[in-house]
């Protein structure tokens, strides 16, 4: 088991946004975090890379305990790669130099090798060729692909997402699942994604957990598309995987 949460408790001073989450992640999983808007999804990505600390649960990767007074808590974090909804790249800079960055910051690598590691990271994302523009150049939809080319430099274990298809219209959102999918295929990577999305969800996700934001519960962690052909779905989680068009035909 690579990544396993158990009793996972998530809240700003009093105010609780999870409580008791308990779900564990495979290697070479692609599992997504989905809900409505407020439910918690990004909170939960927050905690799983480090960023938030909850006072209650645990979360481990591979066995070792994930927290920050914890003596593999660096060596685990350096083994994460995140795109976040906006790319987060460094404006001034050309994308070979953006995804060169850690490779020069965290390995002993020579320059001649880190152009070749550059050089095919952006062919794996579809933009050989373009190491020379800047972000501002860029569609969209590269730059996501050139933030997540600069996500996978270091060669992850396991990748986050946050909303990546945020701010894309249908086409680019599409091309961006399939390009998920290769990476997993081609990397053996384990994929955290956190989205809203319906064809997303659908189309990439192995597993989803659904945060439920009446109850601040864990509804499930299951194939979304088993959970529609199952009796067993809850109401709110159908309303959710339909939109409501189900129970508005009933």
């Amino acid at each position: 088991m690579q990544i396993k949460v158990e009793g996972l408790t998530m809240q700003y001073g009093s105010f609780v946004v999870m409580r008791d989450l308990n779900f564990e992640i495979t290697s070479g999983e692609i599992k997504v975090i989905m809900g409505v808007s407020g439910c918690g999804k990004s909170t939960l990505l927050k905690h799983l890379i480090g960023l938030e600390r909850s006072n209650e649960g645990t979360i481990q990767y591979e066995g070792a305990l994930f927290s920050p007074d914890a003596p593999d808590y660096a060596a685990i974090r350096r083994s994460f790669g995140v795109l976040f909804q906006s790319g987060a790249l460094w404006s001034s800079m050309t994308l070979a130099e953006n995804v060169a960055l850690p490779l020069e910051q965290y390995t002993d690598l020579s320059a001649t090798d880190i152009r070749e590691l550059v050089d095919y990271k952006l062919s794996l994302v579809g933009l050989s060729g373009a190491g020379h523009r800047y972000p501002n150049e860029l569609s969209g939809g590269m730059r996501k692909r050139a933030g997540l080319a600069r996500a996978i430099a270091l060669d992850p274990k396991v990748l986050f997402f946050d909303e990546p298809s945020a701010g894309l219209d249908p086409l680019s959102s599409r091309r961006l699942d399939d390009l998920i999918l290769h990476l997993r295929e081609v990397l053996g990577t384990t994929i955290v994604v956190v989205t809203h999305e319906l064809a997303s969800i659908f189309a990439i996700a192995d597993k989803a957990l659904y945060l439920d934001v009446e109850t601040k519960r864990l509804l499930c962690d299951a194939n979304p598309n088993a959970l529609l052909e199952s009796d067993d779905c809850a109401p709110v989680i159908r309303d959710f995987l339909t939109r409501g068009e189900e129970s508005q035909h009933n």
